[in-house]
């Protein structure tokens, strides 16, 4: 039995959407662009349908948009930071970046979340406080401010 996704994010670019949808698939394993158009392209990334518009230069990205990519490790956090801020990406502040075509991501360990969530303000306030001079989320780091 399949669901309908009730919800789909719908991506405004200038004229790169399909690119965009190849781009996003080459990055994640379980994607795949389901169709294309000139003008729509509907993509999967992760069991998640997105729809990207071919809408011209009016409206751009903001970091008021983002996607929060939940990592199991620091291995996962190098590859998804390294492949989406190359070739034109930027890094931001506590593990926030834009693609190359100005989408912001979120990229977090799972276990800065459970550091968070640890219920120990003292050693969630060490951990912010190492994260506020990051650009890309390092686990050891907050394993170290942490334990201390």
């Amino acid at each position: 039995m399949s669901s309908i996704q009730k919800i789909t994010p719908y991506l405004w670019f200038d004229h790169q959407a399909e690119e965009a949808a190849l781009f996003y698939c080459s990055i994640f394993k379980n994607s795949k662009v389901i169709s294309s158009s000139p003008m729509i392209v509907e993509f999967e990334i992760e069991g998640l349908k997105f729809i990207g518009l071919n809408g011209g230069p009016r409206y751009k990205f903001s970091e008021a948009t983002s996607f929060f990519v939940l990592c199991e490790n620091q291995d996962e956090v190098d590859h998804y930071w390294g492949k989406l801020i190359s070739n034109g990406g930027e890094e931001g502040p506590c593990g926030w970046l834009k693609d190359k075509y100005g989408l912001s991501w979120q990229i977090v360990p799972k276990r800065f979340t459970e550091m968070m969530n640890s219920g120990d303000a003292e050693k969630v306030n060490r951990v912010l406080d190492v994260m506020k001079d990051m650009k890309k989320m390092i686990i050891a780091d907050f394993e170290r401010v942490y334990n201390s």
